[in-house]
């Protein structure tokens, strides 16, 4: 079962009106919402400059009303394509009261109990529905006499096992409730009002309650100054430069993105003043990677910074990338995580496809919490039953035999070890720090099932299991004093093991220091090796005295840990989700998301695509409490924000806060370095749009980064096609499209198509290639993986300071070279022979993406395959064609992607 609720006021009146948005939707009438010229008259043009924080508030009021209305004209224009579900019933609900609180209750069907999911809806928050009797077609079946719909929001969604429970807000279904009941009803979705919801909040809040400060740099932005004059006379910019020094250079920022770096944390220690920073980040200037390593020294500086984007693809891009620098410097590979949160709709985010978010996102983390924290089987409880067990046996022995009953409950609420392996391995001749990984590892599989996470309400096969299982239990014959120790042991030590990892994991550093960490870990190895004794000791003399001394051991750390480390007393998911964000350093989310920060406090605000952001949405974020500075990151020249309403877009609606900036002539500082076009492709986008300021890379300028892939001067490397008899044509509603430019497309995607194909170059996957590539969860990595090995056979290879230090004894193996994926993993090439027709050709082998201390094994396997050959192959192997800075094969280049058989 899943709970969401909506964060609005919908029915809440304002400073500036009795009314809410929902409230004027709801008075529209169908000619209200088709008629273009409903605000034409109200929708004035948005000023650059602004007298007063309510000014500047009411000049978007009527803009966002009108853009809602076009919204919603749009919608019920594909009415004929939009799914649908069927009520069940439709009660009041028990907060009903009327007039003000006119909530409903409607259960609808689930998707998956419906045969067409293409015509399947499955309601979310914040979703202006139509409630009608017949599947609408066209906008006339919404408006037929005595049987026109009923417009309601979606308030809150209660995912149940055969059905959808939605709490609405509607004023229509009291005054209509006797005409529904004869009507067989249809839930219509037509738009959703959350982020329009949110804004209408931040643009109806009271000017006392913002920040004063960060408000007046945006009203009046000739007060927007580069650097604070004080900290500019203390010299407190130098000193962030030589503070920072360190901590930047392992990203090899150029002089650009360090010097934006340094300005920005520069601000960050400016207490004299609210600031808002400009960077300018054309496209393939290192934006992102600048942002990473910014945010990366604000979470080693405990700023608590909200990094904020328009869309979930551009928050998850930069989170991705700060992830990657985090987790590699992480003491235990995971504490640290707990500073950092992810948080917004977990199926427009698409988290369950990218696993590595799924220990910052936030709903996940509290439900993690949840099991750790919960009294029956969480962090205290297992803590009590271990130190009880160790300290006196017999005594739990003895409860056990009074209350059989209770211990199998127990059992079956607290121990998952009877659907997994309840062996850890044994610390003994193996190095801890493999041990752990392989704990954490097993830890993060098992969370899933844990809380089933993917899967919110149970199946049929599982309460089956269930049964069975307390069957199981009922029928198995009492435990003799030493299989009760044994089993109860076993249980508890894995049951520590999951909360171990996951307190780790998910509390932030401020709740957890690092000696209780390093406490946690040797507890946990200290109860491996009294398990591993407990298991193999015999009666004799001495494995009673090492299995005693290994219990002392374990004790001793156990009771320190109980006095020294304590959790919240609370276990309900909504008070975790509260503390950590109270707790946490680095936030990410939508720039409407940010509205559930509200309630908590920042001190600065990133917003990253800051240009393709409206700067009414940019106001949910800036109202954060506590913010003392901005630093928006974009690109004016790209395309804004997108404007359905024409009255709204002549009027300013779709500008942007960074794009207003500029134009009032704010300072914005320029990452002038671009790595992803070739200079040829650069010059025409540099030189309109850019004044030339930018310069390529040189990495750009090798000649392995030319590509030519049709033949012909109109297909150079920057080419503009002129269709000169196409007509544009409606589709899909209001978008355009020209068959004859279509046609013109289509051609040359065959063409390329044609190309492709007659170059043949081969790939090769083995079976033990798809068994690594199942192993890695990490959708982001995957394709760094293949991006890399696409890098490979196009003749790319890495600087010769970026060589791999690993040397391997074998003759063949050190043929072998090594390049880092991501974090742990990499992947082993060599360059081999291949003997066809007669003829033999140099070929790409990638034999393994695997981590770096499983790579010398590998170079023995190596050597072992290369049999009697090994200095013929290795003679041919070292041959090379260059060409400019590629490293190009001899003769055909085929790629081989092989693997250990």
């Amino acid at each position: 079962m899943a709970n969401v609720e909506v964060e609005e006021g919908a029915r809440e009146g304002s400073s500036n009106s009795n009314k809410s948005l929902i409230d004027i939707v709801f008075s529209w009438s169908i000619e209200d919402v088709l008629n273009n010229d409903l605000y034409k008259d109200k929708v004035e043009q948005i000023p650059k400059t602004f007298a007063s924080p309510l000014c500047y508030m009411k000049s978007f009021v009527f803009p966002l009303i009108e853009e809602t209305r076009a919204d919603l004209c749009s919608s019920m224009g594909k009415l004929s394509s939009t799914p649908t579900c069927e009520i069940f019933s439709l009660d009041e609900s028990e907060d009903f009261d009327p007039p003000g609180h006119l909530h409903y209750d409607i259960i609808v069907e689930r998707k998956s109990n419906i045969t067409d999911e293409a015509g399947a809806y499955e309601p979310e928050t914040g979703d202006l529905i139509s409630v009608t009797d017949v599947r609408p077609k066209c906008i006339d079946d919404l408006n037929r006499p005595r049987r026109s719909f009923i417009t309601a929001l979606v308030q809150k969604v209660r995912n149940e096992k055969d059905f959808i429970k939605l709490i609405v807000l509607s004023n229509e279904f009291q005054t209509r409730r006797n005409e529904l009941r004869n009507f067989h009803e249809s839930v219509v979705p037509l738009i959703n009002m959350t982020t329009n919801m949110r804004i209408w909040q931040a643009m109806n809040s009271k000017p006392e309650g913002m920040n004063s400060g960060i408000f007046m740099k945006v009203l009046q932005p000739d007060q927007v100054k580069d650097r604070c004059s004080l900290c500019l006379k203390k010299g407190d910019h130098r000193a962030t430069l030589s503070h920072l020094d360190h901590v930047i250079r392992p990203f090899k920022l150029n002089n650009s993105q360090a010097e934006a770096v340094s300005n920005c944390i520069a601000t960050k220690n400016c207490c004299h003043e609210s600031m808002v920073k400009l960077i300018w980040g054309p496209p393939g200037t290192g934006k992102t990677k600048t942002v990473a390593v910014l945010l990366y020294a604000l979470l080693g500086l405990r700023c608590r910074t909200v990094t904020c984007a328009p869309t979930n693809i551009a928050v998850k891009e930069v989170t991705a990338r700060l992830l990657r620098s985090v987790t590699e410097s992480l003491a235990y590979d995971i504490y640290g995580l707990g500073d950092i949160v992810l948080f917004g709709n977990r199926k427009r985010m698409k988290i369950d496809e990218h696993s590595e978010f799924l220990n910052i996102f936030l709903d996940y983390r509290a439900k993690i919490l949840a099991k750790c924290f919960a009294p029956a089987y969480g962090w205290r409880h297992c803590l009590e039953t271990m130190i009880g067990l160790l300290e006196d046996p017999e005594k739990q022995y003895r409860l056990y035999l009074r209350n059989e009953k209770y211990e199998k409950e127990k059992h079956e609420e607290g121990d998952d070890s009877g659907d997994e392996e309840s062996c850890c391995p044994n610390l003994k001749g193996e190095k801890t720090k493999i041990i752990w990984r392989k704990v954490i590892a097993q830890t993060l599989k098992r969370n899933i099932k844990r809380i089933q996470w993917n899967s919110e309400v149970p199946t049929q096969k599982d309460k089956h299991s269930k049964y069975k299982k307390s069957v199981n239990l009922e029928d198995q014959r009492r435990l003799s004093f030493e299989e009760f120790v044994r089993q109860r042991f076993m249980s508890e030590r894995d049951l520590m093991k999951f909360c171990v990892v996951n307190l780790l994991i998910h509390l932030p550093t401020s709740c957890i220091v690092l000696a209780e960490v390093k406490n946690m870990i040797k507890a946990l190895e200290l109860l491996d090796q009294f398990g591993s004794l407990f298991s193999n000791t015999g009666a004799g003399v001495n494995g009673v005295t090492m299995l005693n001394l290994a219990g002392r051991k374990c004790l001793q750390i156990l009771r320190s840990l109980r006095e020294a480390f304590t959790i919240p007393d609370f276990h309900d998911e909504y008070s975790i989700k509260v503390f950590c964000l109270q707790k946490a350093c680095l936030f990410f989310c939508t720039a409407s998301s940010s509205a559930k920060l509200h309630d908590t406090s920042a001190e600065l605000l990133i917003i990253d695509e800051a240009a393709q952001l409206k700067e009414c949405e940019s106001a949910i974020p800036l109202q954060i409490p506590g913010l003392l500075h901005a630093i928006l990151i974009g690109d004016e020249k790209q395309l804004p924000a997108l404007v359905k309403s024409k009255i709204s877009e002549e009027a300013g609606f779709g500008r942007s806060l960074f794009e207003r900036l500029i134009l009032m002539g704010c300072k914005k500082h320029l990452l002038n370095l671009q790595y992803r076009m070739h200079p040829s492709i650069s010059l025409f986008p540099n030189r309109e749009f850019y004044h030339k300021k930018i310069s390529d890379s040189q990495i750009v300028k090798q000649k392995s980064y030319q590509r030519r892939f049709l033949q012909g001067d109109i297909y150079s490397s920057y080419s503009f096609i002129n269709v000169a008899y196409g007509n544009e044509e409606l589709c899909d509603g209001n978008s355009l499209r020209n068959m004859v430019e279509v046609s013109v497309v289509v051609e040359v995607v065959a063409t390329l198509f044609k190309e492709s194909t007659a170059s043949k170059q081969k790939v090769y996957f083995y079976d033990n290639f798809w068994k690594s590539m199942a192993k890695i969860t990490s959708i982001e990595i995957r394709k760094e993986a293949i991006s890399l090995l696409t890098k490979l056979s196009s003749g790319w290879r890495r600087p010769c300071n970026e060589v791999s230090r690993i040397i391997m004894d074998g003759m063949y193996s050190q043929l072998a070279e090594i390049y880092k994926v991501n974090g742990p993993l990499h992947i082993v090439w060599t360059v081999d022979i291949l003997e066809e027709n007669s003829q033999q050709s140099q070929v790409l082998k990638v034999w393994d993406i695997l981590p770096l201390s499983e790579i010398p094994n590998l170079g023995k396997e190596l050597d072992n395959l290369s049999g009697n050959q090994v200095m013929d192959i290795m003679q041919k192997c070292k041959l090379k064609c260059m060409d400019g800075y590629a490293s190009y094969l001899q003769s055909t280049l085929v790629l081989f992607v092989i693997l250990r058989s």
